[in-house]
Formats: C-alpha cells, sequence, structure tokens
C-alpha cells in the first residue's frame, strides 16, 4: 500500500509538471503568433511606402502638401480653430431637425426688441455707485 502510494505521488507531481509545461509551450506559441502578425503588418507598412503614390498621398494627408498649380483651402469652425481633416459629417437622420421660420419673422422680433429693450443685467464699466468714476470725460 505504501509502495502504491509512493508512486501515486511521484505520478502526480509529473503530470503536474507534464500540464504545466504545455501551458507554458501554449501561451509562448500564442506570443509567437502575435508577433508574427505584428511582423507580417510592419512589412506590408514598409511595402505602401515604397510606393510613390502612397508617399505623396500620405504628405498630403499629414503635412497638408500640395502639388504645384494647386490650391489649398482649410475650414475653420466656429471657434476659430482648423477644423480635423478626418472631421465626418453626422448621419441626416440623427441631425435635429428644425422647422425653418420665414425672414420677416426674423425682421419683426428685430423691430420688437429694438422697441423694447430687456433691462440691463450689469451697471456698464466705469460707473461707481450710479455716479461717473473720477477722472472720465462726460
Amino acid at each position: 500500500m505504501l509502495v502504491l502510494a509512493v508512486l501515486t505521488v511521484s505520478y502526480a507531481s509529473s503530470m503536474r509538471a507534464y500540464l504545466q509545461q504545455r501551458s507554458h509551450i501554449g501561451d509562448l506559441k500564442t506570443r509567437i503568433a502575435e508577433r508574427e502578425q505584428s511582423i507580417n503588418d510592419l512589412e506590408r507598412e514598409k511595402r505602401r511606402w515604397e510606393d510613390p503614390a502612397y508617399v505623396r498621398a500620405q504628405a498630403r494627408e499629414r503635412f497638408g502638401y500640395l502639388m504645384p498649380g494647386e490650391t489649398g483651402f482649410e475650414v475653420i469652425g466656429a471657434d476659430g480653430q482648423p477644423l480635423e481633416p478626418q472631421a465626418t459629417l453626422k448621419d441626416p437622420d440623427e441631425v435635429i431637425r428644425t422647422t425653418p421660420t420665414a425672414w420677416w419673422t426674423d425682421a419683426w422680433d428685430s423691430v420688437e426688441l429694438a422697441g423694447n429693450p430687456p433691462p440691463p443685467a450689469e451697471e456698464p464699466p466705469g460707473l461707481v455707485d450710479g455716479t461717473k468714476a473720477e477722472g472720465g470725460s462726460e
């Protein structure tokens, strides 16, 4: 019985070492496959850079270079900064739709606003306690 127990323990430890090694080998094979894929991607990218048309396209996209005789344009957003070259338009179905108003409605609103201006929110600069600050001209 004792010999059988010793054989079982030694066989179990050998089996555990075998399974650990198989797991480690599987991990290494996965890493090797990932690295080979990365190498293939880099080689493909290197071949693309050997094509003069691709180099010109990258110079246009990345640096904004133009060919002789071309005119470049830069689109500026509402904040005054140039828009990203990769900016895309939104899907028309997702854009908030507003009902257009007639031009005379906006004109009449402007006339009413001019006749009845809103009260000022703050005092104009240069006034101290409702009077003009010293040194100011009238």
